[in-house]
């Protein structure tokens, strides 16, 4: 990235430690750039934020600065401030934007309002591949998919989005130049090369278990809406959704079972108001329909012959049919199975039945 003048300045005001995001802005709204900040000196800032100005003129950041610097000069790194035009202006609209992001990969995707999707990190089985499948439905349909890169639903979110060759975001707990947990390692680099990994911390920050609920705003923030998958009652994710409430995003939910313990969170928010989603379609017709990228011939051709669609004519079909049709076992074909669902190209019916729509 070209790196802006201001850049040292902002970076100073937001690496000093102890002085947070509101004091942040407090200062920033009252003499406007950092530069004036620093510019006004020990006692005006005092007369803003009290003693804990002290720390502008006390600390000196500049190992840090220099290090961020140097950081955001390489390909696909990125330091957005609010000054910036490139700054999300969905961010704009919360309570408390972040002062700077840290991004890695393409920083257009911030501006790019999709659908925030996200869940327990002990999801069940069924849990991960609906999040996939709804994800890969849904990044079909031109939805850019924005989650946490958190083991289970997030994860999952993110694949599907992956998988269908849409757009995805993860906004992460840590400093950009980590990832946790280490097991996502190999996730976040397809992310970094097909979306963006985004962060307010500075870069170096471990893992601290109060970051994580503090991101949770920027992820609803991003987004439209957000689709919570599975979630137990006291779940970061709730927060997430109380979050997306609060500022004026959609609160969607997929139900479970009653006797599951990580389908009651998502019952909580059923019954406050959230909306109860079965399908995609349910998603974009409270979001509205989003444009899918646009695809080649030879794609919409191959699109056009998916195996199980010819293998089901145009007739009501049985599993069983299926399995003897493809030569398939009934866990492989039923991933595939809900993925046509969700994307509106077949429908079930009772007895175990599918239907070929159109």
């Amino acid at each position: 990235m070209i790196i802006s003048e201001g850049l040292a300045a902002w970076l100073r005001l937001t690496l000093i430690p102890g002085l947070g995001g509101e004091s942040q802005r407090k200062l920033l709204a009252a003499f406007g750039l950092p530069e004036a900040v620093f510019a006004a000196g020990r006692l005006a800032a005092r007369s803003v934020i009290g003693e804990r100005a002290d720390l502008l003129f006390d600390i000196d950041p500049a190992q840090a600065i220099e290090h961020s610097i140097e950081w955001a000069s390489r390909p696909g790194q990125h330091i957005l401030t609010l000054a910036d035009d490139g700054y999300p202006k969905a961010l704009l609209e919360i309570a408390d934007p972040p002062n700077v992001l840290y991004v890695r990969g393409n920083p257009a995707l911030l501006r790019q309002r999709g659908l925030a999707m996200v869940g327990s990190r002990n999801a069940t089985p069924q849990g991960l591949q609906t999040a996939e499948s709804f994800a890969r439905a849904l990044a079909a349909k031109g939805l850019c998919i924005i989650s946490g890169l958190a083991l289970g639903i997030d994860a999952a979110a993110h694949r599907g989005a992956l998988a269908a060759g849409g757009d995805t975001v993860a906004v992460i707990g840590t400093g950009a130049d980590l990832i946790y947990p280490a097991r996502n390692k190999e996730l976040a680099q397809a992310i970094v090369e097909h979306g963006a990994v985004v962060s307010e911390f500075p870069l170096g920050t471990p893992s601290i278990a109060a970051n994580f609920p503090r991101r949770n705003r920027i992820i609803s923030g991003l987004s439209r809406g957000v689709l919570v998958v599975e979630a137990a009652p006291e779940s970061g994710s709730l927060i997430t959704a109380r979050l997306a409430g609060e500022q004026g995003r959609e609160v969607f939910a997929i139900p479970g079972s009653i006797h599951s313990p990580v389908a009651r969170g998502c019952h909580r928010l059923i019954k406050q108001g959230a909306k109860l989603v079965e399908t995609a379609n349910d998603v974009l017709e409270e979001l509205g329909n989003f444009a899918a990228p646009a695809k080649s011939a030879e794609s919409t051709r191959q699109d056009d012959e998916h195996p199980l669609l010819a293998a089901m004519a145009h007739d009501p079909c049985s599993l069983d049919d299926l399995v003897e049709f493809t030569g398939q076992s009934a866990d492989q074909l039923l991933p595939e199975l809900l993925m046509l669902e969700l994307s509106g190209q077949i429908s079930p019916l009772p007895g175990n039945r599918y239907q070929r729509l159109g």
